[in-house]
């Protein structure tokens, strides 16, 4: 616990600032105001990390503190669990699409997503080609030979 807080205390603070949803969700209203992303409570931590310690108990730091319910501002102790991060990564839900609505190929190798989609790869490098482009293109006109250089061919 912190200097501020005892087990007691954080308790009655993480359930004040708390708000229950009907999926079940205990959404802490954090110093964030946006909603769906980790929120930080009673100074530095992070809220999921003190409810678990707080409702819990055994907090382990060497582990990463995982929401079963997927909601990241989501402090109901039933829903966080304490697992490696490679547990994290392998049960973690990949979407089929990218942000961009293309479809993501599948990794022979491992069998998931692959990280980048291909389309949206292609198009960054295009547009990359031609803002280099253009840099080298104003590069050019703005170039003022010295008088006394001779035109090498």
């Amino acid at each position: 616990m912190s200097r501020h807080f005892t087990e007691d205390s954080l308790r009655r603070y993480l359930l004040e600032r708390s708000v229950r949803q009907a999926d079940g969700c205990l959404i802490v209203r954090g110093y964030g105001t946006r909603r769906g992303v980790y929120q930080k409570v009673a100074g530095r931590a992070w809220a999921h990390i003190a409810a678990y310690a707080a409702f819990v108990g055994g907090y382990d730091p060497a582990l990463d503190v995982d929401h079963l319910c997927d909601a990241r501002d989501c402090v109901e102790p039933t829903h966080l669990r304490q697992v490696s991060r490679a547990e994290i990564c392998r049960t973690r839900e990949q979407p089929s699409t990218c942000r961009n609505g293309h479809d993501r190929e599948a990794d022979e190798s491992t069998g998931r997503y692959r990280r980048t989609c291909r389309a949206c790869n292609r198009d960054g490098q295009r547009r990359w080609r031609e803002r280099q482009a253009v840099e080298v293109a104003l590069a050019r006109a703005a170039y003022v030979p010295n008088p006394g250089e001779s035109a090498r061919t």
